[in-house]
């Protein structure tokens, strides 16, 4: 038994790989092809993904937004884990990248599930909090760090009671607790983690995945 994280070596990563979750080799290639983009550290985990989509299962979501799709890997997940008529609103502001990601949800049977919104995505939040506060079963930021609280604070308005907002990236490497760090996205996410350890409108957990992932169940 272990009270800490364990030292993922590369053998014991590629056995919870292969023995911890169900991969498709259309999920495989796409991970392939972005692994080849020169910012290709921008994709999650194929860990993190099933966790994901476990999580819209468990709650028998329908409707779900990302803000910041890339080449479309999460929605891609989490989509497959919708039922037919579920709905994921994307938002990015790249078309190279998400024409890679149209291609796959295209290819998986999932692109009409898939609604992407081209634009910086508080214009889209905002959009649709005149529209679908509260109706929002499952939220994924993953975008520029700088607007995390913007995207925080809209989320929490747009998912339900119950809701999930799944957050990456917020232990950013480990710099986190590195004072030598001060730049502008490692400052956003500590001031994002502070704020979010003691907001009593979530119950949270820090899941020590992939860059850490927090998520936060809307009271």
């Amino acid at each position: 038994m272990s009270t800490t994280m364990l030292n993922f070596t590369d053998d014991l990563t590629d056995y919870l790989r292969t023995r911890g979750l169900r991969d498709s080799a259309l999920l495989a290639e796409l991970r392939r092809e972005t692994g080849e983009l020169p910012r290709s550290q921008m994709q999650i985990s194929p860990e993190q993904g099933a966790l994901m989509a476990n999580l819209v299962r468990m709650l028998g979501a329908r409707k779900t937004l990302e803000i910041g799709t890339f080449t479309g890997y999460s929605a891609l997940v989490v989509a497959l884990a919708l039922p037919e008529d579920g709905k994921v609103i994307a938002c990015d502001v790249s078309e190279e990248w998400t024409d890679i990601a149209r291609r796959y949800w295209e290819e998986a049977g999932v692109a009409s599930r898939i609604e992407l919104h081209l634009r910086p995505a508080v214009e889209t939040l905002d959009e649709l909090l005149g529209q679908a506060a509260g109706n929002f079963d499952f939220v994924f930021i993953d975008a520029d760090k700088s607007n995390y609280d913007a995207y925080y604070e809209r989320s929490l308005k747009l998912v339900r009671s119950g809701g999930v907002i799944a957050i990456d990236n917020v232990l950013w490497s480990g710099t986190v607790i590195d004072d030598r760090h001060q730049d502008e996205d490692v400052n956003a996410i500590r001031a994002l983690n502070d704020k979010i350890a003691n907001d009593e409108r979530v119950d949270i957990s820090m899941v020590p995945i992939g860059d850490g992932l927090t998520l936060a169940v809307k009271r």
